[in-house]
């Protein structure tokens, strides 16, 4: 096997699910700081940039808007693979190397990375997915919601308050730039380092935006995934080769690109974090 033996990993509609979600974050990230950060040179150079402070808040309202139809277009998609689960084994389905619901091996898996760091065993044989790319996703995925009902509560205060009391909407602003903090926090910090800068990743984690990975970096970090694909006789059918060099280039500059803009909101939103705007 060569370097341009690539193996399968997302499908094009996960690839197109990833890409929505980025774009709309950022977009999210850039109209919410530029209106919590009025009062300071940054968050006026972010609201001149995307039209005005009022201009701020309608694109944040509707890109709010798509967010809630992606997750939930997201969630019909994942229940479309549950479904066929019942033919083969719910439970045992649901719970197996494929799925990215948490588990038992995930557990073992994470032991033994500990004695593997500190030279006490081998290193862990992870499957398809590792139990920090589970996290990766749980984390993002159950801040949707949280995001989405006190969004729509803020946007639509009168029949918030004619169904709650009045307290319950500031609770409901609180609670949404309490969750967009941190979740702004883990993408622009944890995420990016785990996709971009961390030494196995570095310069970029292309398996999102490409599809596939190389096979030498498929047996490094996902050997038990390969090893089950060849037993189970579906190494073969994933097999691919590597992009084209004209969408290698265009991914990893809209991915820099979008690495530039999360660490710039980062940065400034650490140096103004005193100066934020309450209202």
């Amino acid at each position: 096997m060569t370097s341009t033996t690539h193996i399968r990993r997302f499908s094009g509609l996960e690839r197109v699910f990833h890409l929505f979600l980025m774009v709309t974050f950022l977009i999210q990230s850039i109209t919410g700081f530029s209106r919590v950060y009025i009062t300071t040179d940054f968050g006026r150079l972010l609201t001149k940039m995307v039209g005005g402070y009022d201009a701020a808040l309608i694109l944040h309202k509707w890109t709010g808007l798509l967010m809630i139809t992606g997750f939930l277009l997201h969630t019909a998609y994942l229940i479309t693979l549950i479904l066929p689960m019942k033919e083969k084994g719910f439970i045992k389905s649901l719970l197996g190397p494929d799925s990215l619901i948490p588990n038992l091996e995930d557990g073992k898996n994470l032991w033994q990375q500990i004695l593997w760091s500190l030279g006490m065993g081998p290193a862990p044989q992870f499957e398809r997915w590792t139990y920090l790319e589970k996290f990766d996703y749980w984390a993002v995925y159950w801040g949707m919601p949280l995001l989405a009902v006190t969004g729509l509560m803020a946007m639509f205060p009168l029949v918030t308050s004619s169904l709650l009391p009045g307290w319950a909407l500031n609770i409901a602003v609180f609670v949404h730039r309490a969750e967009a903090v941190l979740a702004t926090g883990y993408i622009f910090i944890v995420h990016f380092f785990m996709g971009h800068l961390r030494p196995t990743s570095f310069p970029m984690n292309e398996a999102m935006f490409s599809g596939s990975l190389p096979l030498e970096k498929a047996l490094e970090e996902h050997p038990g995934w390969v090893e089950r694909l060849k037993k189970e006789g579906k190494f073969e059918r994933l097999q691919t080769g590597p992009p084209e060099k004209w969408y290698r280039a265009l991914y990893y500059i809209f991915g820099y690109t979008a690495l530039s803009v999360g660490i710039y909101l980062l940065v400034n939103g650490i140096i103004y974090s005193r100066s934020i705007s309450l209202h």
